[in-house]
């Protein structure tokens, strides 16, 4: 699906079909924004407006001439947004083309950061001067958003941990699994603004665009090395977290072993007297006693309790 976005003085145009794209409203075109495009969408932009697009494969490398290329009249852009899914977070890698004043955005899932952009750009046109007016307003709402993400992700911690000090109910593997998930994603936050952070830092070298866009480029790497440190927070809260957990574990642990060993104290003695008692040798003198079985029963109980109040005494049980 393709949408061109066409920029009449004050207002936007939006055409949805490539029929309409002519000779009359291509060079007024600011955006074009690409969602799941064909093969046949892809040729036809590139013949319109005489530009290559990367294939996706391209898109996902990582390395920094991968992420940010600049040359002649051109920017290439491959960019990381979050795909924050309740049980599979990923990055997906958006692709941006800066050509001249035109914007040209690839990407192959629905976003919301480019919706809450849709209704901002229909709002406010006259902020969008250009496709790089365009480009760095996105970036600034999925910044904001990686922001959001990062204080849910934090209450989570908080959550989790008072779950741990005062709810805390042989629930192991869930916990772990917890701590695991909020591991992963906080993994993929710091990937994610790693990544802003390189290309923004690229970006504001360029001299392609206004000098008075460089400021807002600026404070979003401003804001994302904010958010790059509290991820590292988040980091430590985790590993703490992960620790006390571990060590409460070992604690509970420990409180089970200590009863087996009271319990092997107390009987050991009993055993032993039943031990002797039961043996078939001829020469046994007790065994002839009339109250012998009394006392063998008064020896084991008292062989019991007297362990009992010693350990009592000691405050280990």
């Amino acid at each position: 699906m393709i949408k061109c976005f066409v920029k009449n003085e004050n207002a936007i145009a939006l055409i949805d079909t490539m029929s309409e794209l002519d000779g009359d409203n291509i060079d007024k075109v600011i955006w074009i924004d690409m969602l799941m495009p064909t093969y046949d969408e892809i040729v036809f932009i590139e013949n319109t407006f005489d530009i290559k697009f990367p294939t996706k494969q391209e898109t996902e490398e990582i390395e920094i001439s991968s992420r940010y290329w600049e040359e002649n009249d051109r920017i290439e852009i491959n960019s990381f947004f979050l795909i924050n899914a309740a049980q599979n977070s990923h990055n997906e890698t958006v692709s941006f083309i800066l050509y001249k004043n035109l914007l040209i955005s690839i990407r192959y899932t629905s976003l919301y950061t480019f919706d809450e952009f849709n209704r901002k750009f229909f709002a406010a046109p006259k902020q969008f001067e250009s496709g790089y007016d365009i480009f760095c307003q996105i970036l600034d709402i999925r910044i904001d958003a990686d922001a959001d993400v990062i204080e849910k992700l934090s209450r989570d911690i908080t959550r989790l941990r008072k779950h741990v000090f005062t709810d805390y109910t042989n629930d192991d593997e869930e916990i772990l699994e917890r701590i695991s998930s909020l591991e992963d994603l906080n993994m993929q936050l710091r990937e994610n603004l790693n990544d802003k952070q390189r290309i923004l830092s690229s970006f504001l070298k360029s001299t392609k665009y206004k000098a008075a866009l460089k400021n807002d480029v600026a404070i979003m790497l401003k804001d994302i090395k904010s958010l790059i440190d509290y991820t590292d927070f988040n980091f430590e809260r985790l590993e703490y977290l992960q620790n006390i957990f571990v060590g409460l574990l070992s604690i509970e642990q420990n409180k089970v072993i200590k009863i087996f060993a009271i319990m092997n104290v107390i009987f050991l003695p009993p055993t032993l007297i039943a031990s002797i008692y039961g043996m078939n040798f001829d020469f046994m003198p007790e065994l002839q006693w009339d109250y012998g079985y009394l006392v063998s029963i008064f020896l084991m109980v008292c062989s019991s309790v007297l362990p009992l109040y010693l350990f009592k005494r000691k405050g280990w049980i």
